[in-house]
């Protein structure tokens, strides 16, 4: 993609969201206006002790559909990544020009260490992978995580208000056994507390281990997000109730 088109200026990042019973961890690599950053968080449940970083220095971080590495000073994640389901791919219009993403479902295996404590891995995440010509000012509210219901079955979800929202095609997504299927529009409630489904009346709430957060003003752009992970109960949209969730609200609003 062009690195300005409309008038805007391209941004990308590639997101990759590992979230168990044990360990809570993400990390991704962010191209705003060709300027690069990344950052990486762990959270260990036990403690809810949070491990985390940003960096402008190239090769810490590397984030895609395959693997994950992170090289800091505090935490050290190595994991491959395979395919656990079948992609989600979403276009949408944005102000003046249009916007992408491609959600995946994977496995993760491998080790993460952090605040001197080296874990071993097996578990389920999502790989997000974004780019596009975003508005100027945007704002989006959005959860993913994984789990199991009440029969089971692997869970996957990806929800969002913002962004790839529309009431059909959007990016809202729910895997049962690594199977898409959409859902109607959510609404994030209270201070990041949940999110609720009016359509089919269900609930999902969410209870925070460790949180997130970053505010920049760098002139021409401005940034300033939540993005609590912990653990979640209660009915996903389409009417899957959970036995056990974990996973990551995040709030968002940025000036690019």
């Amino acid at each position: 993609m062009a690195l300005l088109r409309d008038r805007r200026p391209l941004k990308r990042w590639t997101y990759v969201g590992i979230y168990g019973p044990e360990i809570l961890l993400c990390a991704a690599q962010v191209h705003v206006a060709g300027i690069p950053h990344a950052f990486w968080a762990v959270v260990d449940r036990a403690d809810g002790a949070l491990a985390q970083g940003t960096t402008f220095l190239p090769g810490r971080v590397h984030a895609s559909r395959e693997r994950l590495t992170v090289d800091a000073r505090a935490v050290r994640i190595d994991l491959a990544l395979e395919r656990a389901g079948e992609p989600v791919e979403v276009t949408s219009p944005h102000g003046a020009s249009y916007i992408w993403t491609r959600k995946d479902p994977v496995r993760a295996t491998g080790t993460v260490t952090a605040a001197g404590r080296t874990h071993t891995i097996d578990g389920a995440g999502l790989v997000d992978a974004s780019a596009g010509y975003h508005a100027r000012v945007t704002a989006w509210e959005w959860s993913a995580g994984t789990g199991r219901d009440a029969d089971g079955r692997e869970i996957l979800w990806n929800l969002v208000s913002g962004m790839h929202d529309a009431p059909q095609q959007s990016e809202r997504t729910v895997w049962i056994d690594g199977r898409p299927q959409e859902t109607p529009p959510v609404r994030f409630t209270g201070d990041l507390e949940g999110l609720a489904c009016d359509a089919d009346r269900t609930v999902l709430t969410f209870e925070p281990d460790a949180e997130r957060a970053r505010s920049e003003n760098l002139l021409l752009v401005r940034s300033s997000y939540r993005q609590p992970m912990g653990s979640f109960s209660g009915t996903l949209p389409g009417g899957v109730l959970l036995a056990e969730g974990f996973g990551v609200m995040e709030r968002h609003e940025a000036r690019w």
